[in-house]
């Protein structure tokens, strides 16, 4: 049985050489491969693919927030998460999203092939190091929180296209919303937070993962 994949990196050099590594497999098939989280989305609903191999930090949608999206919209696709980042907190906002697995790219080799084979078994696959961390954060006797945990999904998506530089008018046009709703969401995101101004805000989204420095 082939396993159809789908790769989702916004570093076109990265993807390629995941494209290559996968397609030196006889049991897995590269269906196609995207660079943002709304592409994603998009071609893992058209493409229907079995494991889609998608990284954590991509532009306007990033792939935790991707990963919600393609299994509200009902597609069966085993999601693994492939990023540079990986501390408790975005591994286990991933797994909440819906992702399969987890691994960091320092890892991306052999184990890429053994995750995706795994997760399309239907198990969990995270790497050890990663697994140890997220038992021992299950097991603290005093737990901190996520700080994102305060913000709704469309508070997070408001969040990440501000610190990415993108104007009021062109997050409404992304998100469908008025100018006066992003606004709203901005006000309410920065109460929440307890930050005024908007270079804090990038570097609080950057700091936890919603966007990068790249």
């Amino acid at each position: 049985m082939t396993i159809r994949v789908l790769i989702a990196d916004d570093h076109s050099v990265v993807a390629e050489g995941l494209r290559h590594l996968l397609e030196a497999q006889p049991d897995i098939k590269v269906i196609g491969t995207v660079h943002s989280g709304r592409d994603a989305v998009r071609r893992a609903v058209e493409l229907e693919p079995e494991v889609v191999l998608m990284d954590n930090t991509m532009p306007d949608m990033n792939g935790i927030e991707a990963t919600r999206t393609i299994r509200e919209r009902g597609s069966y696709a085993r999601v693994l998460m492939l990023s540079v980042h990986a501390d408790v907190f975005r591994v286990v906002r991933a797994l909440r999203a819906g992702a399969s697995g987890y691994i960091p790219k320092s890892s991306a080799g052999a184990e890429v092939l053994d995750a995706i084979r795994e997760v399309h078994k239907g198990k969990r696959y995270l790497h050890a190091t990663i697994a140890a961390e997220v038992l021992e954060q299950l097991v603290a006797e005093e737990r901190s929180e996520d700080p994102l945990g305060r913000l709704s999904v469309r508070e997070r998506q408001v969040l990440q296209m501000i610190a990415e530089g993108k104007a009021t008018s062109e997050i409404a046009l992304t998100l469908s919303l008025s100018a006066r709703t992003v606004e709203t969401y901005r006000a309410r995101l920065m109460e929440k937070l307890g930050i005024r101004d908007v270079p804090n805000l990038v570097k609080f989204a950057i700091l936890h993962g919603l966007t990068s420095l790249d």
